[in-house]
């Protein structure tokens, strides 16, 4: 075997030891982050009858967790870099199922408010942390994929999530625990078990890994170093002057389409179906059908994207696609076209991220780029579920039409359709103009 047969065949098998050690465990553990974020929806069909919830009100507590996490994000993360990802891992999996499972707890809408704003906190930093703990383990030609199937997660969540919850709420009654109880409880402890297990399953570095050979341990450290001794030192960026650039301004109010979309259909999707009369084990089964579509559609979009190499229509297609579904709903008052249009709206909602990503880390400078994703991530999250969650559960509340309150998200993929094309145009310019300039 040739010297560069050997380094390839090295290179694929270190790539693949990793990625079945680390991102099966990783999936899991985000699994449970989007069950125990979003069972609050399927909690609610009984809950907010015991704890004498409104619509206002279930919106509001549903909300609360975007505003934590959105201002506990940025230390959450430098404790990561701190403490290692092993250890801050596994204490923001121990705090947040801890916390989850002592919803159950919950006596009235204060107590309610207080616990999804613990939740929020005790669950900050995850995500970015996970994909700033890939980055240590994935040279820079590996990320896109892997970051995309660790995101296969999410709708995942969802899907495995609704029925079984819809399960756990049939225990209703056993040890004189209403099922809500059992929900919050079972759902939860899972989540710190993972917690724990991550002190063992979680290597900080390649360099810590022995579970690679020492030929494997070499190659991943030699390769990461070299991207990084190869990266330019980024200059600092206030955070004020970042935020007022209108590429992070602009790609956050298109990005907040997407993250509404995908989070008031997870707290108040179950309510809306159940309406047709369904009962709450059909609501959870049919609650799932749209999420197990929009993850394989999400992965088939995401590929489709880097095969063409196109980001903007691949990014604006999805916009329209929830803008559509939204508005659609004004005309349907059945289930099985509910239940299609649904769809149609988390497949958006879903398949938007990856090209979306790409597309917002090419328009920022190299200098910026890590602050400027983070801020619209972070503002996307609070516009997508701080923000339009309550929105929803207060028109809801006081026209007593779903498809009136889903009217606001279907306004915003629009405005965000045609801030993305005119964004896009302006980068194409200034790309046009950057070459002339070259060629000259």
């Amino acid at each position: 075997m040739s010297e560069i047969q050997h380094n390839a065949r090295l290179e694929a098998d270190t790539i693949r030891k990793v990625t079945w050690r680390l991102i099966p465990f990783l999936m899991l553990c985000y699994l449970l982050a989007f069950i125990d974020r979003g069972n609050i929806g399927m909690a609610s069909l009984q809950m907010n009858d015991d704890l004498g919830l409104t619509k206002k009100m279930f919106g509001f507590a549903g909300s609360l967790f975007f505003i934590s996490y959105f201002l506990f994000e940025v230390p959450s993360n430098l404790a990561l870099q701190k403490f290692g990802a092993r250890k801050w891992v596994a204490r923001i999996m121990v705090t947040w199922g801890l916390v989850s499972a002592s919803m159950a707890a919950v006596q009235g809408p204060t107590s309610l408010y207080i616990m999804r704003f613990l939740l929020g906190a005790a669950e900050a930093g995850f995500f970015p942390g996970v994909v700033l703990y890939l980055t240590y383990w994935f040279p820079a030609a590996y990320r896109g994929r892997i970051v995309a199937i660790f995101m296969v997660a999410v709708p995942m969540a969802s899907f495995v999530g609704s029925p079984l919850s819809a399960l756990l709420l049939q225990a209703d009654g056993l040890l004189g625990l209403r099922g809500w109880h059992w929900l919050f409880i079972l759902e939860g402890i899972p989540t710190v078990l993972m917690g724990f297990a991550c002190l063992y399953f979680l290597t900080d570095r390649p360099e810590q890994a022995k579970w690679l050979s020492a030929e494997q341990r070499n190659w991943l450290s030699a390769r990461l170093e070299k991207e990084r001794s190869e990266k330019k030192t980024a200059a600092h960026i206030p955070l004020a002057k970042l935020l007022r650039s209108k590429e992070v301004l602009g790609m956050a109010l298109v990005c907040s389409t997407a993250s509404a979309a995908g989070t008031v259909l997870g707290v108040w999707q179950p309510q809306l179906l159940k309406s047709f009369g369904l009962s709450i084990m059909e609501t959870g089964l049919i609650n799932s059908i749209p999420y197990v579509i929009a993850a394989v559609l999400m992965v088939w979009w995401g590929r489709h994207s880097d095969r063409k190499a196109e980001r903007r229509w691949h990014t604006a297609i999805p916009l329209a696609l929830i803008s559509g579904g939204m508005l659609s709903s004004l005309f349907i008052t059945s289930l099985a076209p509910t239940v299609v249009l649904l769809s149609c709206v988390l497949i958006g909602a879903y398949s938007f991220k990856g090209p979306f990503w790409a597309l917002s880390s090419s328009w920022l400078p190299a200098s910026g780029a890590a602050a400027g994703l983070a801020a619209i991530n972070a503002c996307a999250n609070l516009i997508g579920g701080g923000l339009m969650v309550n929105v929803y559960g207060w028109i809801r509340e006081e026209t007593g039409s779903y498809s009136l309150a889903l009217l606001p998200i279907a306004i915003l993929a629009l405005a965000s359709i045609v801030t993305l094309l005119i964004l896009s145009n302006g980068a194409h310019q200034a790309t046009r103009n950057a070459s002339a300039k070259a060629a000259a």
